[in-house]
């Protein structure tokens, strides 16, 4: 039996390159949704191709086709050429690779990670790329994932009517990084997403889902897939604009009936991050005189902050606590930022600084903040926001909350 590419390299270094081989049964099911009805002299293309899971596979089934491998890594580029005698092999980055054809098909697993130094992320042995794809890609936004300009590039490279068909992290289907990514997505072509979960890579806490993009098309479909069932369609639309894409179903309509939006009655702000508190000059590593801890999620639970432990390791002097956000000065609302989906709230009377976290400042006097803490706290909210984003996130963003449904109109 061939060997997975985490037992081939160390795991430092797939890592590094956000390498993840993909399942033989998730391999068989994409080949499926390509929805290739002739599979003969088609030019196909399989991008950060590691060991050639797709093409191998494809070439196994329906081998009059053309078939083209880029793998950045020479080692696993050699390996891959050994096992599969034949095959196209390019050894460049996909990412600046100007390649003179196009392509009918479009499949794999790209890199998943963010590129950044080596003690934060996982893909530093692109770092000194990263201006250059920030430069080059039309959808790099935020704190970017890799897999993003890997779909960009593909849809670049496809034929009028040509297919992208991708397995990536689910996240681009809500965060805020990935909202030019969705616009591009609307723009380019007809797109169908297959939402797989978080069980499809064995010990990879990723909800994952099938890309499909067939270029030149129109409109959006969101069907859901779990082990061993047919695609189920959660719904189709015959335009799609780059809007965020949740399960939507009657009874998040229900839930939302007749309610306001809690961005219509508060600013929804998120708070400083790590290292503008690292490097703030009144910030320090240990307790003192006026100086308080600096509060993380760690120190927030559904109703209740604490106030004691120091899990940010960083203190601050809490008369001066608006000069890191000039909103801990009041007394607000606090939303985790990670808590696994869920809505976890707490009022912060002591106005204490924060790193990081979703803090909610009401725009009117008046509005009853003990309330609406005990509503986002609620099981209500929370079913709403499980039916709506399953397990695509761990993370909470500060659109969704902009669109959560509260109170009455």
């Amino acid at each position: 039996m061939e060997q997975p590419i985490e037992k081939i390299l160390d795991r430092a270094t797939w890592k590094s390159y956000g390498a993840v081989t993909t399942p033989g049964p998730v391999v068989d099911l994409m080949i499926g949704l390509a929805g290739v009805t002739r599979w003969r002299g088609l030019d196909i293309l399989e991008p950060g191709s590691g060991l050639c899971d797709f093409l191998g596979r494809i070439r196994e089934q329906h081998p009059e086709n053309n078939f083209t491998a880029v793998e950045v890594n020479r080692e696993i580029m050699e390996l891959a050429h050994a096992r599969h005698d034949g095959l196209k092999m390019v050894h460049a980055d996909f990412l600046s690779w100007e390649p003179a054809q196009k392509f009918d098909l479009v499949m794999g697993n790209p890199p998943y990670g963010i590129i950044g130094d080596q003690s934060h992320y996982p893909i530093h042995t692109a770092k000194s790329q990263k201006d250059f794809y920030r430069s080059r890609f039309q959808t790099w936004h935020g704190k970017y994932n890799i897999y993003g300009a890997f779909v960009e590039k593909a849809i670049s490279l496809l034929k009028p009517r040509g297919k992208m068909v991708f397995i990536v992290p689910a996240t681009f289907m809500v965060l805020d990084d990935f909202k030019l990514l969705r616009r591009f997505l609307a723009v380019s072509g007809r797109t169908s997403i297959y939402y797989l979960g978080p069980k499809v890579f064995e010990k990879r806490q990723v909800s994952t889902a099938v890309l499909v993009l067939e270029k030149g098309g129109q409109g959006m479909a969101l069907n859901e897939i779990t082990p061993g069932t047919a695609p189920r369609k959660c719904f189709e639309r015959g335009k799609y604009d780059g809007a965020m894409i949740r399960f939507e179903s009657g009874e998040a309509r229900a839930f939302a009936h007749g309610k306001v939006a809690l961005g219509d009655l508060f600013e929804i702000h998120f708070a400083a991050r790590s290292p503008q508190v690292a490097n703030h000059p009144l910030t320090r590593s240990s307790p003192g005189k006026g100086l308080v801890p600096v509060l993380t999620d760690r120190n927030l639970r559904p109703g209740r902050i604490d106030y004691k432990n120091c899990s940010s390791n960083f203190y601050f002097p809490l008369k001066s606590a608006s000069a890191l956000r000039d909103f801990y000065g009041t007394v607000h609302i606090v939303v985790g930022h990670t808590k696994a989906g869920a809505v976890v709230a707490a009022i912060d009377y002591k106005k204490f600084p924060w790193r990081e976290e979703i803090h909610l400042v009401p725009k009117s006097p008046g509005i009853d903040l003990e309330a609406v803490t005990e509503y986002l706290n609620s099981e209500g909210v929370q079913k709403y926001m499980k039916r709506l984003y399953r397990d695509i996130t761990p993370h909470l963003t500060i659109s969704q909350l902009k669109i959560l449904p509260i109170g009455q109109k």
